[in-house]
């Protein structure tokens, strides 16, 4: 009967499931053909597969038959798997030296984790990237709870139609606030493996940079993270914490002196880059007012004028790649779907015959119980933090660790690359679950944008079970 019931699953999804994908031989901008295996396309998910996810898969440069599979999330919400590919573990980048032209050229990235995992990068949730919806419900219905979902189904159909893959070890990954979204995706996987759904994924673990993980104790600890790395003083921060009793996210109507300290935290930090505190904090809005070919054209006398170099300019070079029309048509993105490509659709609203609402609603707050919820298995967990970001700052992340309540099995110490410190590191673990957690120096938000060599380190050390 058990057997009856899991081919019926199969053949139901099978049924229910249209594939779309193409192998990507060149990309505009790069000179020749590419040497490493890329393929695009869509899935449809959720009801009458309204909703229509991109991605792009590329094949480890190892040992692609037998290497790790990642799912790989980009946070947001809303923000692009391009992003993720072009600025962080990607095989391929901008050569910004020779980007002066209508298309960005385009350069091997020398630290993409492709080159020892196969990876899929997801325009998740529906508006991010390239992904989109075929009826305006299924934009009014986006949330982090179905997000979670549909990746899931994503993933199985991915998986039935690349069925290859299905013995690889698999691992879900992801930064910033794909913490939300990954944990709730790990459960999905545990529960169908327990329930016997096939087909059976070959569950490892997951990775999470800087994640976004109980939202109220991540916005909390800023407060004492700028502390810590001297951004308030320690009689202000006395002060603040005693006034408002530790709490630095709720109003204090009836609380003047708690007003008053938060009012002088927010003068001490408005001005600070919170994605990495010793980055300049600049805007790019009038460069994005240009559009298509006359932004490509001028971008880089533009940048010239610029009084202060801003990480964020170097944004600018994806939005002209991934607008200009021969590079969708060569990545096969469905014309009659495309509207302006943008890196992070934050707002994710949908308009529709001239009104505008919003689309995604935040109905997940903490997915901590999850975490402790996959101690009890056979789980690898591999948890890394830039040290220089405020957005979630690594405090936040340790304190949820340590709530786990897991032994201790590698003492807090540093790890190397290139014979320098390149952080620190811990690691837990409790019969067959273990959970490595690192923090990235000197790294910001997306750890891998600003230390792509030591990211690449540790996650190789990592998937081959060496120590960091």
């Amino acid at each position: 009967m058990a057997s009856t019931l899991k081919i019926l699953v199969l053949l139901l999804l099978l049924s229910a499931t249209t594939f779309s994908h193409t192998v990507v031989d060149t990309l505009p901008g790069f000179p020749g053909k590419l040497p490493f295996k890329l393929q695009t396309g869509y899935i449809g998910v959720g009801k009458f597969q309204e909703v229509q996810l991109f991605y792009y898969f590329i094949e480890s440069e190892k040992s692609p038959e037998s290497d790790p599979l990642l799912l790989w999330l980009t946070g947001g919400p809303g923000c692009s798997a391009l992003s993720g590919i072009l600025y962080e573990i990607g095989p391929f980048t901008i050569n910004y030296a020779n980007s002066t032209g209508e298309i960005p050229s385009l350069e091997l990235n020398q630290y993409a984790w492709t080159k020892v995992a196969n990876i899929i990068f997801l325009d998740q949730p529906v508006g991010t990237g390239f992904s989109y919806a075929k009826t305006p419900e299924a934009n009014y219905m986006s949330n982090d709870t179905l997000s979670a979902q549909l990746a899931y189904d994503f993933l199985i159909q991915w998986l039935l139609d690349n069925p290859k893959f299905l013995s690889n070890p698999l691992y879900i990954a992801g930064d910033s606030y794909t913490g939300i979204i990954i944990p709730q995706i790990v459960r999905k996987i545990y529960d169908g493996l327990e329930s016997g759904i096939e087909p059976r994924l070959n569950m490892k673990g997951y990775v999470e940079g800087n994640p976004t993980t109980d939202k109220y104790a991540d916005l909390n600890n800023r407060v004492v993270y700028a502390h810590r790395m001297g951004l308030l003083s320690d009689n202000l921060y006395e002060s603040t914490k005693v006034s408002c009793n530790g709490d630095y996210m709720d109003e204090h109507p009836q609380n003047a002196a708690c007003q008053y300290n938060l009012q002088r935290v927010s003068m001490c930090t408005e001005k600070i880059n919170p994605l990495q505190i010793l980055e300049p904090i600049c805007s790019n809005e009038n460069l994005l007012s240009l559009n298509g070919n006359s932004m490509g054209e001028n971008l880089t006398s533009l940048l010239l004028l610029q009084k202060n170099w801003c990480r964020a300019d170097n944004y600018l070079y994806s939005y002209i790649w991934a607008n200009n029309k021969i590079v969708q048509k060569t990545l096969h993105v469905r014309e009659e779907t495309i509207r302006e490509w943008v890196r992070c659709n934050e707002s994710l609203v949908y308009e529709f015959d001239g009104e505008r609402t919003e689309a995604y609603i935040y109905d997940v707050q903490s997915t901590v119980d999850y975490h402790k919820s996959f101690t009890n298995k056979s789980c690898r967990v591999l948890i890394y933090s830039g040290d220089h970001d405020m957005i979630v700052p690594h405090l936040s992340t340790e304190e949820w660790i340590e709530s786990l309540e897991v032994g201790v099995e590698d003492e807090w110490r540093p790890w190397f690359a290139d014979n320098q410190v390149a952080g620190y590191t811990m690691k837990y673990s409790q019969n067959e679950y273990e959970l490595t957690y690192a923090t990235v120096k000197g790294a910001g938000h997306t750890a891998p944008e600003y230390k792509p060599q030591q990211c690449l380190s540790m996650f190789q050390r990592w998937l081959s079970n060496y120590p960091l």
